[in-house]
């Protein structure tokens, strides 16, 4: 093989590493896709995870996960998400309902 072709090949595989590897490709698509849309600040472009999604007209996150904590998108100016650790000590604590998140923190709006 060429070294036209290994360079061409190195640089493919260094663009694809991050959409594979991290949330990045998938959360600018989320973020492109629906301008409403943020990560927490909390989290990254790279870490943020969205795992339940609006199936209404707009395709914004309602709950998503980081290596830390969980989130939820709360629809309030002021405070747009909660969040809690996840390995918090909540009794009955499901990540899908935010009722349960007994220790939550509020996000703030950036």
């Amino acid at each position: 093989m060429s070294k036209g072709r290994w360079f061409a090949l190195a640089l493919l595989v260094l663009l694809l590493l991050p959409g594979v590897t991290t949330q990045l490709y998938w959360n600018a698509l989320l973020l492109w896709m629906e301008p409403d849309n943020f990560i927490p600040a909390e989290s990254s472009m790279l870490t943020f995870e969205p795992y339940q999604i609006s199936q209404g007209s707009s395709s914004y996150w309602l709950y998503g996960q980081d290596k830390h904590n969980y989130y939820h998108f709360t629809y309030e100016t002021a405070h747009p998400y909660r969040y809690i650790a996840r390995d918090n000590n909540c009794p009955g604590f499901d990540r899908n309902d935010v009722r349960s998140w007994c220790q939550a923190l509020q996000g703030n709006a950036r």
